[in-house]
């Protein structure tokens, strides 16, 4: 071996005190510099190494310095309400519900019995104008408010004076103190002609009576079927305080609804 090569051993590894340190004399090249490892070295080689074979370097990193949207969500756990709880709840809306039903009885009574009543037509008395099983709404209140009593001309639904658990309709031809008579089957009150004209012919009758005045407190009613009602030319006077209520409305059938005025 000649004399101007040579080979010498790499010097021994010295702690210098400062940490973990290397070095190395490369051939002939001066004595190398040291290179420092620090403790963040780790993760800088993960990220190389994750660069060179296409790993997300996220998915090397420590979990301590994963980013919170990486993080797994916090699993919440659900607590069942205790029993009597859940009963008492119950007990609570069942008790709301029976409070709504009862003030709808409540509120339905007071229509009822003072406001509008759903009647049935059972009979042909008032035909050409109501038909057997027509549905009526009657109004209850026009006869309980002051300065609105029955009119002349007035559809009716009353109670039979002979027997007060039926209940009539018929229309209103006299009022107290009026003067009523039939001549061959056409009413006259105060001498004035009562409207018959929407009365068929087939449906009219042929007596005469009076004349004759109606009493205070009361009102002398007929069907407008005449020769087929029983009406106050037999059971006479009805009193004001067996009139139930004007009927305003005819609901069903529905192609025949409508809302009744005096002698339609």
């Amino acid at each position: 071996m000649s004399d101007d090569s040579s080979t010498r051993p790499p010097a021994p590894w010295q702690p210098d005190g400062q940490g973990d340190a290397m070095s190395a004399a490369a051939p002939g090249a001066g004595p190398a510099q040291p290179v420092a490892l620090s403790a963040s070295a780790p993760d800088a080689f993960a990220r190389a190494t994750a660069s060179t074979v296409g790993t997300d370097p996220a998915a090397l990193a420590p979990a301590s310095s994963m980013p919170q949207s990486l993080a797994a969500p916090p699993v919440i756990v659900k607590q069942r309400a205790p029993i009597g709880h859940t009963l008492a709840r119950i007990g609570e809306e069942l008790v709301a519900w029976f409070k709504t039903l009862v003030s709808a009885a409540v509120y339905a009574t007071l229509i009822v019995t003072f406001g509008f009543q759903v009647a049935r037509v059972e009979g042909h008395s008032m035909a050409p104008t109501l038909e057997d099983q027509d549905r009526l709404i009657v109004n209850k209140l026009e006869y309980r408010l002051p300065h609105h009593d029955p009119q002349f001309g007035d559809i009716v639904m009353l109670l039979f004076p002979n027997d007060p658990d039926k209940s009539f309709v018929k229309r209103v031809i006299g009022e107290p103190g009026d003067t009523l008579r039939s001549v061959n089957g056409h009413v006259f009150r105060n001498d004035e002609p009562v409207p018959d004209d929407f009365i068929p012919e087939e449906y009219r009758s042929y007596d005469t009576w009076g004349p004759e005045i109606v009493p205070d407190a009361y009102y002398f009613v007929m069907g407008d079927h005449r020769n087929n009602s029983s009406d106050s030319r037999t059971w006479r006077y009805v009193p004001k305080k067996y009139i139930i209520g004007k009927v305003q409305l005819r609901w069903w059938p529905l192609t025949q609804m409508r809302i009744f005025s005096a002698w339609e």
